[in-house]
């Protein structure tokens, strides 16, 4: 897989964490670094790992679907970016500072935006993608994206907190759409 595309696939998982990132520096006052950070870290983290363990999974499940692998990473990717678009799209209110800086509360905010990116690791699977790399820069943008997406939010959020998720699904289907099209194309 080449550079563009795993760039792709980063900035699309990103948005779902970029997202919860604004909201959450709408509600923080004094916005300090430490907490940016620890909000970026939390999230660039689990969007590292979770592609990795999609793709351990998706090694075991790829010999049983090496027929069909493109229509799997497809249909994947596809129901993903159909999701984030419709997600994108309820609006849904922002929680206040104290919780958002909880520790469990962000854990299961880093594991409910990262579970796209465990769908995306089985997609590597059956592509036969390199994971490693593709991890640790999946991990890096989504990391770079919540740096920013945080003061963002303590900046305009109102103003950009709305639809972005809609971004990252339309690239998901997109490369999904390009996978399909390359395979019935070779």
């Amino acid at each position: 897989m080449d550079f563009i595309t795993i760039l792709l696939f980063a900035v699309a998982l990103a948005m779902d964490a970029f997202t919860v990132s604004v909201c959450g520096g709408m509600t923080i006052r004094d916005l300090k670094l430490s907490q940016s950070l620890k909000i970026s870290f939390c999230f660039g983290g689990f969007q590292a790992v979770m592609p990795i363990l999609g793709w351990l999974a998706g090694l075991t499940m790829s010999r049983f679907v090496g027929e069909i692998d493109h229509w799997v990473a497809f249909t994947l990717l596809g129901l993903i970016g159909g999701k984030m678009i419709y997600d994108s799209w309820q609006g849904e209110e922002c929680i206040d500072e104290t919780q958002f800086l909880n520790n469990w509360v962000l854990l299961s905010l880093g594991i409910a935006t990262s579970i796209d990116a465990f769908a995306v690791g089985l997609t590597f699977a059956f592509l036969k993608g390199t994971i490693w790399t593709s991890a640790l820069i999946i991990g890096l943008v989504t990391f770079v994206f919540c740096l920013v997406g945080v003061r963002l939010g303590e900046r305009f959020g109102g103003l950009v907190k709305h639809h972005i998720g809609a971004v990252g699904g339309i690239i998901l289907i997109g490369i999904g759409v390009k996978i399909l099209v390359q395979h019935i194309m070779a």
